[in-house]
């Protein structure tokens, strides 16, 4: 595994800026940043749940969508996904099926689970994202959690 370094904190706050961003506009606050080999931001996504009313507008997903529209499988490959908080079972699917060879996340599932306990009203799936990513066939390097305390702040105070 590749240890965290300078670039990921670089592009792992441009995520939570978004996350911040998605907070503003009415959604939770997640974001993801897809990041090219060399280093070039490819594309953005904010979690867009509440304000689309679209259950599978996570900010992982929303991007994957828009990043595999446009980009080929060479470069999905050499790319980072850039995550304010750990995807889901779902976006790390999506994810893996894109084909995104690294993910670096802030804020672990967790932690999540900590702040806000799951219930009738706030149901989780338990199911890491490296657990996902693992089953596959394809290696998808999964850094994190990183800047946590800092993720963790998105969730705090009024929108």
């Amino acid at each position: 595994m590749t240890l965290a370094n300078e670039q990921d904190a670089y592009h792992l706050w441009r995520a939570m800026g978004l996350a911040r961003e998605a907070r503003e506009g009415g959604n939770a606050p997640f974001g993801a940043v897809l990041v090219g080999g060399d280093g070039r931001i490819l594309a953005e996504g904010r979690n867009t749940v509440t304000t689309e009313r679209e259950v599978t507008g996570h900010a992982e997903a929303n991007l994957v969508r828009a990043a595999f529209r446009s980009l080929d499988a060479e470069t999905l490959a050499s790319s980072t996904l850039y995550a304010s908080a750990e995807p889901c079972a779902m976006c790390a699917g999506a994810i893996f099926w894109a084909g995104v060879g690294r993910v670096v996340y802030g804020l672990g599932a967790d932690r999540i689970y900590e702040m806000f306990p799951p219930d009738a009203q706030n149901p989780v799936m338990r199911l890491p994202c490296r657990t996902v990513l693992d089953a596959g066939t394809r290696r998808t390097e999964v850094v994190g959690p990183m800047l946590e305390e800092e993720a963790e702040r998105l969730f705090e105070g009024p929108a």
